[in-house]
């Protein structure tokens, strides 16, 4: 394996995984699945029309979701 160089800022970093493949440099057969629990999605608000009966249904899902 290849080592990975060290990056001055995040933007060089980019560049060089567009331009190289990660397999050169990291063994995903040992790779181990992660979880980040506490992470929020980002969201955006969207205007849009619906008939009631279904913002409301969407609206009980959504809340059972939270």
């Amino acid at each position: 394996m290849k080592s990975i160089p060290k990056f001055d800022n995040e933007i060089e970093e980019r560049e060089f995984w567009e331009k190289n493949d990660s397999s050169e440099f990291i063994d995903w057969k040992l790779a181990k699945k992660a979880t980040f629990p506490n992470l929020k999605k980002t969201t955006k608000s969207i205007s849009i029309r619906l008939p009631i009966d279904m913002l409301e249904k969407i609206k009980t899902k959504a809340n059972a979701i939270d």
